[in-house]
């Protein structure tokens, strides 16, 4: 098996209303691509089934090295948690396409 390289996979689940400004300001703080789906799911404030506009939510994924994923987050977290549902995690991935990461 070809050798894998370290990186971090960051997800944030957003309000869909945020698609274009998360996507813009995550290229810009260094992330080199994305994947957006939409999602549905429920937690401590209730369902979100996206059957309205305004209940949509989206998953953003972006595989990114750990400087980049942490200045995203913080970015996301300081600009958008506080008036929007966001959730935010990551976790280790091995890629073995470094350079497309």
């Amino acid at each position: 098996m070809p050798h894998t390289h370290p990186r971090k996979l960051l997800v944030i689940i957003s309000e869909a209303v945020l698609e274009r400004q998360l996507v813009g300001e995550a290229r810009a703080l260094g992330a080199l691509g994305y994947t957006v789906t939409d999602v549905r799911g429920g937690g401590a404030h209730g369902d979100h089934e996206g059957e309205w506009d305004v209940d949509r939510s989206i998953e953003l994924q972006l595989i990114c090295s750990d400087e980049v994923a942490q200045r995203i987050a913080a970015h996301v977290l300081e600009r958008y948690a506080p008036n929007y549902r966001v959730a935010v995690y990551v976790a280790d991935v091995g890629v073995f396409r470094a350079a497309r990461f």
